[in-house]
C-alpha cells in the first residue's frame, strides 16, 4: 500500500488537486524559422485555456481565476496577458487575471498560488501556467526598457552584489562542483536521445495541444536534435568565457516560445463538475540563494521540501529539474544524490526548449503524463530562477 502524502502545505488547508495540465508545442525563437514567428502569444494562452476547457467539460464561467507567469511582460505580453488572452478565446469577462513574474520559476509559482488560493479558501477552480514568446520579446527587453526608464540594479545594489549573467552563474556552478566540459556534453546528449526517443514513441501526446503554425499542424517539439553527439558538441567553442570557458550552446537551453496551464481546484469542485483527478498538490516551497552564482536554487528547495514532508530521495518516483544549463542538474545531482534513471527521463529543456515564464506549468504536465503512465506515485519539480531563487513542487499521483 503506498504511503500517503500528508506534508505542511495540505495540513494547512483543503485538498488540491490537478484535473489537467496541458501545453503547446515548444517553437524555436527565430524570425524566419520558428514555428510561432507570426504568432502573438495572446493566441499561444488561448490554445491552452480552450484544450483545458475542451479535455474536461468544464463550463468557462467557473474558473474563479487565472494565475499566469511571464517573466518579460512588455509589448505584446504587456497589459495583463493571462487576462487579454481569456478574453481573446472568447470567454466570460467575470473571470479576473494576474500576471507574475519569478523570473524562469514564473510558471511554477503560478501553480503554487493558484493551490494556495484553492487551499486557503478562496477560490474552488482556478486555472494557472504561464507564456513566453522569446521571438517577439526577447529576452534583452529589460535592458532596453532600462535605457528608456531606469536601470534596476541602482549604484547602491551593485555595491553590494557585483551582478553577472546566468551564463557566467553556470560556469561558476561548473567550477564550484567541479563539472568537466565533457561531463556536460555527455548530459546534452542524453537529453536530446530522450527527449527524441519520447517524441518517437508518443509521450508527450496526452500533454501537447496541437496548433496550426506555419502552414502545418504541430503536435511536436522543435528544438530536438537526433544523432547529437559529444563529439558534434565538443566543436562548439564557449558562449560565456572567452578563456577556459565550459558551457556552450549545446549545454544550455535554447531560447523557444511556448506556453502552458494547469486546472486546480478543491476534490469536491472536480467531483461536483465531473472532473477527473489526476494528482493532488502535497506540498509546494520557493527558497533563496546567492543572487552571484544564482542557479544553485533546486539543491536547498528539493532538500527542504523532502525534508519537512519525511521523504527521502529514494522515495520520489520521478524528477523534471529544470535543465537550464547542464552544470545546474549535475550539481543538483552530486548533492542529492538520486537515481538518475528517475531524472528527466523525457529530456529536458536543453532538448526541448526554455521559454523561461512557461517552463514551470510544462514540468508539471510533462511530470504527471509520465507517472500515470508508469503507474508512479511522487513526482517533483524543481527549477533555479534568476536573480537567486529555487522552486519546488510536489506531486502525488491520485489512484483512483
Amino acid at each position: 500500500m503506498v504511503r500517503r502524502v500528508s506534508g505542511p502545505f495540505v495540513d494547512a488547508g483543503r485538498e488540491v488537486v490537478v484535473a489537467e495540465a496541458v501545453r503547446t508545442p515548444i517553437g524555436k525563437s527565430h524570425p524566419a524559422k520558428g514555428w510561432f514567428r507570426d504568432t502573438h502569444p495572446n493566441a499561444m494562452l488561448a490554445a491552452c485555456y480552450t484544450d483545458l476547457i475542451g479535455r474536461t467539460g468544464l463550463p468557462p464561467a467557473l474558473v474563479e481565476d487565472l494565475v499566469i507567469g511571464c517573466t518579460a511582460p512588455f509589448g505584446e505580453q504587456s497589459r495583463n496577458i493571462g487576462r487579454n488572452a481569456w478574453l481573446q478565446a472568447g470567454y466570460p469577462p467575470e473571470t479576473p487575471a494576474t500576471t507574475l513574474d519569478r523570473r524562469c520559476g514564473s510558471a511554477q509559482t503560478a501553480v503554487n498560488f493558484a493551490a494556495a488560493l484553492v487551499s486557503s479558501g478562496v477560490h474552488d477552480i482556478v486555472i494557472a501556467g504561464g507564456v513566453e514568446h522569446m521571438g517577439h520579446v526577447p529576452m534583452n527587453s529589460p535592458a532596453k526598457i532600462s535605457e528608456l526608464y531606469g536601470q534596476p540594479w541602482p549604484d547602491e545594489l551593485r555595491a553590494r552584489y557585483d551582478f553577472v549573467t546566468q551564463g557566467e552563474s553556470a560556469e561558476l556552478i561548473a567550477e564550484r562542483w567541479d563539472i568537466s566540459r565533457t561531463e556536460m556534453d555527455e548530459f546534452a546528449v542524453r537529453s536530446h536521445t530522450l527527449a527524441d526517443a519520447a517524441a518517437r514513441d508518443g509521450r508527450f501526446v496526452a500533454e501537447m495541444v496541437p496548433m496550426e503554425l506555419d502552414g502545418q499542424l504541430r503536435t511536436a517539439d522543435q528544438t530536438i536534435r537526433p544523432g547529437t553527439t559529444v563529439e558534434t558538441l565538443g566543436a562548439l567553442e564557449p558562449v560565456f568565457r572567452a578563456e577556459h570557458g565550459r558551457i556552450t550552446a549545446g549545454t544550455s537551453s535554447p531560447i523557444c516560445d511556448s506556453a502552458a496551464a494547469v486546472l486546480l481546484c478543491t476534490r469536491e469542485a472536480a467531483q461536483r463538475n465531473g472532473l477527473r483527478i489526476r494528482a493532488r498538490i502535497a506540498d509546494q516551497t520557493t527558497v533563496g540563494v546567492d543572487p552571484i552564482i544564482m542557479l544553485t536554487g533546486p539543491i536547498p528547495a528539493t532538500r527542504k521540501i523532502l525534508q519537512r514532508n519525511g521523504l527521502d530521495v529514494t522515495d520520489i518516483d520521478l524528477f523534471e529539474v529544470n535543465e537550464a544549463f547542464s552544470s545546474v542538474v549535475l550539481a543538483w545531482q552530486r548533492e542529492l544524490k538520486p537515481d538518475e534513471d528517475r531524472v528527466n527521463v523525457n529530456g529536458g529543456a536543453i532538448a526541448l526548449g526554455h521559454a523561461v515564464g512557461a517552463t514551470g506549468a510544462r514540468l508539471i504536465a510533462t511530470v504527471l503524463a509520465e507517472m500515470e503512465r508508469r503507474e508512479g506515485h511522487l513526482g517533483l519539480v524543481t527549477m533555479c530562477c534568476g536573480g537567486g531563487l529555487g522552486t519546488a513542487t510536489l506531486i502525488e499521483r491520485v489512484e483512483e
